[in-house]
């Protein structure tokens, strides 16, 4: 028997996929509310990650004990403890971040429009994009920590939305038992 991934639409995908449309709406008209409830949210993830972390390393030190877990444990307490003590530092460092990365994406999509003449000119306006958007982020982090994080989230939850709404979710689906060879 074989499994075969289905996109389908049931009514709690269409209940779901509303929720979400107006979720990333109210999302994308309080930006800097979305920004400290993620950058809260993500402090707390950590924080409660890397205690986990900790107790698994140091459970496990007697038989398969290992330093990077050890280390990576701290690593994320200290990071999430950061994050809860001071949100406006943790929202403006993942902002840089995010710069970082559509700066780092944009170059790269440059580039790759360069070297591949299919699909060139959507290559280069989404490099393009990705690179103006790094630049505003670099020349106005203030303004980009309040909103950037929370407009992401709230067009990503948006799409996500839409994406419920009109084409629902993958489900495996059970396929016929294929015949045996003989």
């Amino acid at each position: 028997m074989t499994a075969v991934l289905e996109r389908r639409r049931t009514g709690l995908d269409v209940v779901i996929g509303f929720l979400l449309i107006l979720g990333g709406l109210f999302m994308l008209s309080n930006a800097v509310l979305a920004t400290a409830v993620s950058v809260l949210m993500i402090g707390w993830l950590a924080l409660i990650g890397g205690i986990m972390e900790l107790g698994t390393a140091l459970a496990s030190i007697r038989s398969n004990f290992s330093w990077s877990t050890l280390l990576g444990g701290a690593m994320l307490t200290v990071l999430g403890l950061f994050m809860l003590r001071s949100p406006l530092a943790g929202a403006l460092a993942l902002t840089i971040m995010a710069g970082a990365m559509f700066f780092a994406s944009g170059i790269m999509r440059v580039g790759l429009a360069l070297r591949m003449p299919s699909h060139r000119w959507l290559l280069i306006a989404s490099g393009v994009i990705s690179i103006a958007l790094a630049l505003w982020i670099m020349v106005n982090p203030a303004k980009a920590t309040l909103t950037l994080l929370g407009v992401l989230l709230g067009v990503q939850v948006l799409t996500e939305g839409i994406t419920m709404l009109v084409a629902g979710r993958l489900r495996v689906v059970a396929d016929a038992e294929e015949p045996v060879a003989a």
